[in-house]
This record gives structure tokens, sequence and C-alpha cells, in this order.
């Protein structure tokens, strides 16, 4: 099993920026994602879920309305939107398989300008 992200990077306040994590090792389409950041200081925290279908996702109230949740089960790949980001969105990203508990290796998000 591999999840490997990509995007990330240094972003003014107000950008935006797209996270992709690949999978592969494992059958995409029928297992649950989830997004995670872990800021500095603080408590890694959850972000999102996308249904195996993509037919459903939930969102954190943190960045409900911000962020948004995709897959593309035909190639394997999840991403990440964010829009209108803050410098407290500074943080490492994550993706998961949850049932799996397998993470990605994560990466940077830096707000600042």
């Amino acid at each position: 099993v591999q999840l490997v992200q990509s995007g990330g990077g240094l972003v003014r306040p107000g950008g935006s920026l797209t996270l992709s994590c690949a999978g592969s090792g494992f059958t995409f389409e029928d297992f649950g994602l989830s997004w995670y950041r872990r800021a500095p200081g603080k408590a890694r925290e959850w972000l999102g879920l996308i249904y195996s279908s993509g037919d459903q996702i939930n969102y954190s109230d943190s960045v409900k309305g911000r962020f948004t949740i995709s897959r593309d089960n035909a190639k394997n790949m999840l991403y990440l939107q964010l829009n209108n980001l803050r410098p407290e969105d500074t943080a490492v990203y994550y993706c998961k398989i949850p049932t799996l508990e397998f993470w990605g290796q994560g990466t940077q998000v830096t707000v600042g300008s």
C-alpha cells in the first residue's frame, strides 16, 4: 500500500493550492479516504472524509466552505483544494486510508507573505 502526496508549498493569504494523493497497492475505489493536518504545536486535525464512490463528503467545521475534497477513482487520485488560505492553515497535510490506518507522507503548506 502506498499513498504518495504532492502539491503544497508557500502561498500568500487568500491564495489557493491543490494537494494530491496518489494511491497504489490497494483497490482505491473500495476505500473512503480522509485528509488531516498538523499545525505547529497543535494536535493532528481531521479535515474531512470522502466516501469510496465520492458521492458523500464530510468536512470539519473549520474548513467547510473553503476546502474541497474530491477523488478520481479512474486515476487512483485524491485531492484537497484549499481556497482563501489563512496563516492559521499553515500545517503539514496528510491523506489517510482510515480503515487501514495508513497515512501519506505529508506535505507542507505555508501561508504567509
